[in-house]
């Protein structure tokens, strides 16, 4: 019977997120016109450059033709393939071995 009178009382006071005047989620992450993406953003100030920016902006292309917004990694190996990349060395020895933290 508290839990109930509790509840009615909780739903007489104003909502603390209104009286603040803040706009919800999907307001607040829309600007005027069309916002840069972090990546581009990064780009756009000199923060990414040549080969990676070259390889985002193939991704963010096949993103966009294909409707997809998150390629598989086939999509994503097709995707490097079709830059130009093929492996022409041995596999590196840091993917498959932990890194030694110095620890024994």
């Amino acid at each position: 019977m508290a839990d109930e009178r509790e509840r009615k009382e909780q739903r007489k006071q104003p909502d603390r997120r209104q009286a603040m005047g803040r706009r919800s989620g999907l307001d607040r992450r829309r600007g005027p016109g069309r916002r840069r993406g972090e990546i581009r953003k990064a780009a756009e100030e000199g923060e990414i450059s040549g080969e990676l920016l070259e390889f985002v902006m193939a991704i963010d292309e096949y993103k966009r033709v294909n409707e997809r917004p998150f390629p598989s990694w086939t999509e994503v190996f097709e995707i490097i393939h079709y830059l130009g990349y093929r492996k022409v060395a041995p596999q590196a020895k840091h993917v498959n071995v932990p890194t030694e933290t110095g620890e024994d």
